[in-house]
């Protein structure tokens, strides 16, 4: 029985994740002889985001004999730009082209969200929260796109290893629901995780700004900062309740206590709380649940000769920005992944 329904790594690799009409003109080309037809495919947005995903695919198409330019993950990306050119016999690369432009597609939502979101704290951290919002088998994925974006950490621990980073995360209600108490539970958090930065979630239980000033009675300088995540019950996070908070910190000589906000950011939350004085930004859903960026792939030459279907036009599309990142053709250039 199947325990988990996403597909594994080596699903992907044997093209069983294609639209089934791959595989069938697959049989179809090979009953004639025409399955290794010399091609070329470009790859285009639908509209203009930030580039997220072409790591993965070369790392799909590894061991392929095919030549393939392509634009740098990161970088901002037109409305019907190729993003991405295939040279090479068509049966090395043809089904894979649901994998290929859904890896693209959703890679470059989650990069461009985040793009979005750091741009709008002006500097100050942004933070992947948005593992829970997904399924796990993506996860690491979204996360691995956010960093591209410019986060400064994620949640999940995958997605953190993907990249050669520490995870970010401080405490969640649970521990604090469990133990009773917030300072109670900040110092057995403390004592168990000595050489993790301190953050204390400061909404559980009694006021925020009370709490807040609690834990940093009660830890001084070893405290960090304080995590707002106030439920929509209880009003959310505003800015109101992000300058109180700061306030009463620094009237008690507490400035240096770093203020954390989590729940339902979007980039105009950021900017409206970072004008309050939140320093640090958990961004959830706004990352994580955001649309793929349409790509389209269509064969441009098929034998050496410029065709395409109607509405578009034959031949290579000239993109200088374009850079040769992949070439099996020429056995000796190949280049292994990383």
């Amino acid at each position: 029985m199947r325990r988990l329904f996403s597909a594994s790594e080596e699903e992907i690799i044997k093209g069983q994740t294609a639209d089934i009409y791959f595989e069938r003109t697959y049989r179809v080309l090979d009953s004639v002889g025409l399955l290794n037809t010399p091609v070329v495919g470009e790859i285009f947005t639908r509209k203009s985001a930030y580039l997220g995903g072409v790591k993965e695919v070369l790392n799909l198409l590894w061991g392929k004999k095919v030549r393939i330019y392509s634009l740098e993950e990161g970088e901002h990306i037109e409305e019907k730009e190729v993003v991405m050119r295939i040279e090479g016999p068509y049966g090395e690369f043809g089904i894979y082209e649901t994998a290929i432009l859904g890896i693209l597609a959703s890679s470059t939502g989650w990069v461009t969200a985040a793009r979005e979101c750091k741009e709008a704290s002006k500097g100050k951290p942004v933070l992947s929260f948005g593992a829970r919002h997904v399924h796990p088998a993506v996860a690491s994925v979204m996360d691995r796109a956010a960093i591209i974006g410019g986060v400064d950490g994620v949640s999940s621990i995958l997605g953190a290893e993907l990249v050669g980073i520490i995870p970010s995360g401080t405490m969640p209600h649970s521990l604090i629901l469990i133990i009773g108490d917030t300072v109670e539970a900040a110092r057995v958090f403390h004592k168990t995780h000595p050489n993790i930065p301190l953050v204390v979630l400061v909404d559980t239980f009694k006021d925020e700004a009370e709490e807040a000033i609690r834990v940093a009675r009660e830890f001084g300088k070893t405290l960090y900062g304080i995590r707002l995540d106030t439920p929509g019950e209880r009003g959310g996070v505003t800015p109101e309740l992000v300058r109180e908070v700061k306030a009463r910190l620094i009237q008690e000589g507490f400035d240096y206590v770093k203020i954390f906000v989590s729940g339902g950011l979007n980039p105009e939350r950021i900017k409206l709380l970072s004008e309050a004085g939140a320093d640090v930004f958990g961004v959830g859903s706004y990352i994580s649940g955001a649309p793929p960026i349409d790509m389209t792939l269509d064969l441009k030459i098929v034998k050496g000769k410029p065709i395409a279907k109607r509405g578009r036009i034959p031949g290579i599309t000239n993109n200088p920005r374009l850079k040769l990142v992949y070439d099996n053709l020429v056995p000796e250039a190949g280049v292994e992944p990383a």
